[in-house]
């Protein structure tokens, strides 16, 4: 009676696997079954409902976007295609503090408004945290969901620049300990802008003991990326001395002409707090622009009071003059010095939709008015929902933190897709093209760092971060979120002029929870991701 064969439900055949773990691909087939890797090994025999011919292509864990905000978006575009188009399986959303729950009753507007220049198109709704986490609907990826400090604080003081009292702050903190509570992932902060801005250490620190208490994670956009980048990357160090938690510093910037060439130094504090026994990371993006609302390129003191009281403010000659000062001193607020206003260049503006893709340099032209003029008409015109790229970070220190095996990858962008609502504007190109990016030009073209390093930047390393249970490496008995493309044809097509485009890749395929959702570079429709819940001991499935 002869042998029973094993029966696969995918097997990826004749490829070379890279795990995840930083070392060099092998030659390997790998199996799938019940959503899990279920064996890897050279010329495995047995039986599969679909085998996948993987000869000449690289086989890699699902690449982990630990920088997104595609909470704005996935309710939208529950297909993800400009991430999973990438190889993106798995998504870490809520950052920068801006979570889109909790949603306090009566405050559904307040929230619209104050994140309008992310998610002009999401719908809100009053929801707790533990609601939000248990109605997210089906989507391509996995998600995992941070709860926003900036959220919260507008919850329960709106945008107002002053401390919280005890019974404020004792009320944020029961917010972020229900989200905790109910798996979130972590919190997150955005120092940069109001009301987080607003909020001194002390304040931070506070939050971090709740965090701590539920083994979470800490997740922050630092209080500076320009002028006094160095004193806010030591605030973050100081929350992972104080705490035993793991602490992210997202998309890692040195911006504005004055700090190029800090990035170096920034590296090198970071490891420096590592060997002292600080569990901290650091993120970036490889593009030289950034992307934020308009409004808060602005000395944050605009947005006191909220979208009102701004545009009101805007609309003052007096507000323009110290906006214009401000600028003049020390440049734009978090950004710092840019060369000109032909730096900026709008992304999004759902009531001026025409203007995408034009500089503020060239709008005021056109008008013939002062760019400072011209950034607060167009503000007040679009109801303080313009998105910009910005223009102002150095491609020397861009390439020394993807040389780094220490910096992950993070897009700080959005899935979105090239039709429907989400296709409109001019987004940043890291949308569609961030990870390819990584690998076209990095790995292939400048040969910055080895294939395997940059992989395991994107997965291993990314997952050791978040403390992915059984996600990130390509092993057995983990979850089958597997990555197949061609190394040599995996480059990011989008740009800053044609943003809406998809990596090439004519072979590329995508598995996620052993369901294809990308198969030779055409989206199969599936929507099989999962929310990621942090269990009691930390480790996040």
């Amino acid at each position: 009676m002869g042998v029973c064969m094993a029966q696969w439900d995918i097997l990826i055949r004749g490829g070379t696997l890279y795990d995840g773990s930083g070392k060099p691909g092998k030659p390997a087939d790998l199996a799938i079954a019940g959503g899990r890797i279920a064996e890897l090994g050279p010329a495995l025999a047995g039986a599969a409902e679909r085998v996948i011919d993987a000869a000449g292509l690289a086989v890699t864990p699902g690449f982990i976007d630990i920088k997104t905000h595609s909470d704005f978006t996935l309710p939208i575009n529950p297909k993800a295609e400009s991430k999973v188009r990438q190889g993106v399986t798995t998504e870490i959303i809520g950052h920068c503090g801006f979570s889109v729950a909790p949603v306090l009753p009566g405050k559904t507007q307040l929230l619209a408004d104050y994140l309008s220049g992310g998610a002009p198109w999401l719908p809100f709704r009053e929801t707790s945290f533990p609601d939000y986490l248990d109605t997210f609907p089906a989507v391509a990826v996995n998600a995992g969901m941070l709860v926003g400090h900036n959220t919260l604080r507008l919850m329960v003081m709106g945008l107002e620049d002053r401390a919280p009292t005890a019974a404020e702050l004792d009320q944020i903190c029961a917010l972020l300990d229900e989200g905790l509570g109910a798996g979130a992932l972590g919190l997150s902060t955005g120092l940069f802008t109001p009301p987080g801005s607003f909020a001194q250490t002390a304040e931070i620190m506070a939050l971090c003991a709740v965090v701590a208490r539920h083994k979470a994670a800490y997740f922050t956009h630092i209080r500076d990326e320009s002028n006094k980048v160095l004193e806010a990357i030591e605030e973050a160090i100081a929350v992972a001395r104080a705490y035993p938690i793991h602490v992210e510093i997202v998309h890692l910037k040195c911006s504005g002409v004055d700090n190029w060439g800090k990035a170096a130094q920034i590296l090198d504090r970071i490891e420096q707090a590592r060997a002292e026994g600080c569990d901290i990371d650091c993120d970036a993006y490889p593009y030289a622009a950034g992307a934020n609302p308009l409004k808060n390129l602005l000395p944050p003191w605009v947005q006191i009071g909220g979208n009102e009281a701004m545009l009101a403010r805007l609309a003052l000659p007096e507000t323009r003059g110290r906006i214009e000062a401000e600028i003049a001193d020390h440049g734009l607020n978090n950004w710092g010095r840019i060369p000109s206003w032909e730096a900026v260049q709008i992304s999004i503006s759902p009531k001026l939709p025409q203007t995408a893709g034009k500089t503020v340099a060239a709008l005021a032209a056109e008008r013939g008015v002062d760019p400072i003029d011209q950034v607060c008409d167009h503000l007040i015109a679009d109801n303080g929902a313009t998105r910009v790229l910005i223009t102002s970070i150095s491609e020397d220190d861009i390439r020394t933190i993807v040389r780094s095996p220490k910096a992950l990858v993070g897009s700080d962008g959005n899935c979105v897709a090239d039709y429907g609502t989400v296709s409109q504007g001019m987004p940043h190109p890291r949308f569609y093209g961030t990870f390819p990016r990584i690998i076209g030009r990095y790995v292939h073209q400048e040969r910055l760092l080895p294939l395997e390093q940059a992989i395991h930047k994107m997965t291993g390393g990314s997952a050791r971060a978040l403390k992915l249970r059984d996600r990130g490496l390509l092993a057995e008995g983990y979850r089958a979120d597997v990555a197949i493309f061609d190394p040599a044809d995996f480059r990011d097509q989008a740009t800053y002029a044609d943003p809406h485009r998809y990596p090439t890749g004519a072979r590329t395929t995508v598995i996620i929870n052993g369901i294809v959702v990308v198969d030779n570079a055409k989206h199969t429709g599936a929507t099989p991701g999962q929310v990621l819940r942090r269990d009691a001991s930390g480790a996040v499935g």
